[in-house]
């Protein structure tokens, strides 16, 4: 079957999220927009895990659905770890997804985290881990648990970071980089720039919303045909099969927020050649300017613009259905007239990704 999966969201327990990413509300969404498979998002946070525990009941292997709930939405077991520590002569902040086969094991995880540090600070809990040590507890309490480096060009919190990042997966994971078969490209990057580095050909290239609210929860997914089960999704991951692995949907990578290079406070954004023209300083306050995504791939990459490995996944680039509607009535996504006109539409005509 096709399943489309979006494995990195954050729950109302998280800093800066809304109070309405309750499960659901998620249940209801993915509906709405298609979605077969969320991410919990989370599961290190108590009150989250106990919402987790009371209302989820088991579905496929390492899958769950909402206890009363319609039965087309699927939860699997996620949490993004920040790891902030230093290695190498300077500060790293990382930011790790942990995809869990079972509530068993996020529990156990839990058990282990919660003794390096408080859990029931934030959704997206900060620990003092060097990312290593996270692979190490967490492959070592179930080696189907899988872990993937978020968003993993994002300037500030990432593995590829240009402010405190590495340069290879080796250099972060040390001997447990083997076991890291993919990384969430991100808003600011997509696929294509990805594969200009040669060093991550045999690395699965995921996408995810890591949505903060309701209506922005499939802005990037994941697009799979085959079994519907933790096991099956995974497989279908690390397989490099574009018959099981279909496709990525993607945000449109100029959108995002690190895209380019600049200070968002001074509105300053500027490609790689601008930024090499003016000696890397903002043009306003003249200080360094933060690297963004684009510039840092130029920076590591080994094959031109347009370059492609052999065994590619593909990706389509799509715009959500509201900021389309909202583009065709002139006005703002949250709009009444536009909210009504997207559920006109996902009721009569099909779900968000139907209607795409």
């Amino acid at each position: 079957m096709r399943v489309i999966a979006d494995l990195h969201i954050h729950s109302p327990y998280a800093r800066a999220v809304s109070k309405d990413m309750t499960l659901e509300n998620l249940d209801h969404w993915a509906r709405l927009k298609g979605i077969t498979v969320i991410g919990t998002g989370d599961f290190t946070h108590p009150k989250w895990m106990k919402e987790i525990k009371s209302k989820l009941e088991p579905a496929e292997a390492g899958l769950y659905t909402l206890k009363g709930g319609r039965p087309e939405t699927r939860f699997m077991l996620t949490v993004e770890i920040s790891s902030i520590y230093s290695k190498g002569g300077k500060v790293r902040r990382i930011h790790n997804l942990i995809f869990a086969p079972s509530i068993e094991t996020a529990e156990k995880i839990n058990t282990q985290l919660g003794w390096l540090g408080n859990l029931a600070s934030d959704g997206r809990p900060i620990l003092g881990l060097d990312s290593k040590e996270l692979a190490k507890i967490v492959f070592g309490i179930d080696p189907e648990a899988v872990i993937v480096p978020a968003h993993a060009w994002t300037p500030w919190f990432s593995v590829f970071g240009s402010m405190s990042g590495f340069d290879t997966l080796e250099e972060c994971f040390e001997e447990f980089a083997p076991q890291i078969f993919a990384i969430e490209t991100g808003l600011s990057s997509d696929p294509a720039m990805n594969w200009r580095l040669s060093k991550l050909d045999s690395i699965a290239l995921i996408s995810n919303s890591d949505s903060h609210s309701l209506q922005r929860i499939g802005r990037e997914v994941n697009v799979f045909e085959g079994e519907l089960s933790y096991p099956g999704i995974m497989d279908a991951i690390r397989s490099h099969d574009p018959k099981r692995f279909l496709f990525t949907v993607e945000f449109f990578p100029e959108e995002g927020k690190y895209h380019y290079d600049g200070h968002s406070s001074h509105r300053v954004r500027m490609a790689p050649e601008e930024t090499k023209r003016v000696g890397g300083k903002c043009p306003v306050c003249g200080r360094p300017v933060t690297v963004g995504v684009m510039n840092r791939v130029e920076a590591l990459a080994d094959r031109p613009a347009g370059g492609k490995p052999p065994n590619t996944i593909p990706f389509k680039s799509m715009v959500p259905l509201d900021e389309i509607i909202a583009e065709a009535f002139g006005m703002g996504v949250s709009s009444k007239k536009v909210k009504e006109e997207y559920q006109r539409l996902v009721k009569e005509v099909g779900t968000e990704f139907r209607i795409l």
